[in-house]
């Protein structure tokens, strides 16, 4: 190519990467202005740089409990209200039996954790869906007494225990106010937890996260609250096996599931390196092609970077029971007799001709 023609070229390039960059500004500017718009439709501000009396989802307010806790380290009630004083003697209550005297500030977490993604029904659904109880769900009074929580709920919860146990604790909500979960800080760090997202799988999923392990479902003002950077505490790292190499995979999840385990992790003495990181990749492409869930499990996974630049490989097992009690056989009987007979007598009587 000729000088001249090289100089028009170049002319052309410049003057379609400036068009490429003004559409690409235009849109972008379009798609904020547009979702703007929406959240002013919707009642939803703009993202706040504060950590109480928040708004999330157009309805639930993130509240300061500290009164609460506060109270319940220094013995002195006095100032607290019926509501305030029954919300801390269900707290004592729940503090008292899942917390153990020698344990750490990880482990007081972690039980926490368990109970609230064990105990709680979640409302699912859109966020500011009608409760399914008595009571708001977005407030440890409520959360506690009926049981039921929107993430509102988790999260300010998740933080009275915290708080009560001098483990320092923020509740965080999402750029556009529609999420909130939680900080802590243990002694590496802070780190991010949603009880919201694991409630009823109890799988660690959105455990003890770092900023980086965070970002891949949640967004949030970086600005504002502090950065994650824990890694000690991730319990998926804690539980991290060693396997031979890529090729002990398929055993290893398998036997996970036939002994139902809701989570596994692990790493490889045969380290996963840019020569060999497809390879791994295909092994656990075709194993979940080849596992049929069905309406037994659902199966996801993921690969993430420990504190020693290892890959680690985790699984994560949802079980359904499929909403079904548990009952004797003897009431199953009477219940499917009842039943039967019920659906024979309906049939009858509204059989065509």
């Amino acid at each position: 190519m000729n000088e001249k023609k090289l100089t028009g070229f170049m002319v052309f390039m410049s003057v379609a990467l400036c068009i490429s960059v003004a559409i690409s500004g235009f849109t972008l500017f379009s798609e904020q202005k547009t979702a703007k718009a929406i959240n002013q439709i919707q009642g939803i501000s703009e993202d706040v740089d504060r950590e109480d009396d928040v708004t999330i989802g157009g309805t639930y307010v993130i509240k300061s409990t500290l009164n609460i806790s506060d109270a319940y380290k220094s013995g002195d009630t006095s100032k607290l209200d019926d509501n305030d004083k029954e919300t801390l003697d269900m707290a004592k209550e729940i503090l008292n039996e899942i917390i153990k005297k020698d344990m750490s500030a990880f482990e007081k977490e972690k039980a926490v954790y368990d109970w609230l993604t064990a105990k709680l029904k979640a409302n699912t659904g859109i966020l500011t869906v009608i409760p399914t109880r008595n009571g708001d769900s977005d407030n440890p009074h409520d959360v506690l007494k009926y049981r039921t929580a929107v993430c509102v709920g988790y999260a300010t919860t998740f933080r009275l225990f915290m708080q009560m146990m001098d483990i320092e604790c923020k509740v965080i909500h999402s750029s556009d106010l529609t999420h909130s979960w939680n900080l802590v800080k243990l002694d590496d760090g802070w780190y991010h937890t949603d009880c919201y997202m694991d409630s009823e799988s109890n799988n660690y999923q959105n455990f003890n996260m770092d900023d980086n392990r965070c970002l891949q479902g949640h967004d949030w003002t970086k600005e504002y609250f502090p950065a994650a950077t824990g890694k000690k505490y991730n319990y998926i790292f804690s539980i991290c096996k060693e396997l031979k190499n890529i090729y002990s995979i398929p055993k290893w999840l398998t036997d996970a599931i036939v002994s139902k385990k809701n989570v596994i992790s692990c790493t490889f003495k045969e380290e996963i390196n840019e020569k060999n990181e497809n390879k791994a990749q295909y092994m656990v492409e075709q194993l979940m092609n080849q596992l049929d869930t069905g309406d037994k499990y659902s199966l996801n996974y993921d690969w993430m970077l420990n504190d020693k630049n290892q890959y680690v490989l985790c699984f994560y097992i949802d079980f359904y029971n499929n909403g079904e009690a548990e009952v004797d056989e003897k009431t199953a009987e009477k219940v499917a007799d009842s039943i039967n007979r019920a659906m024979d007598d309906f049939y009858s009587e509204t059989a065509v001709g």
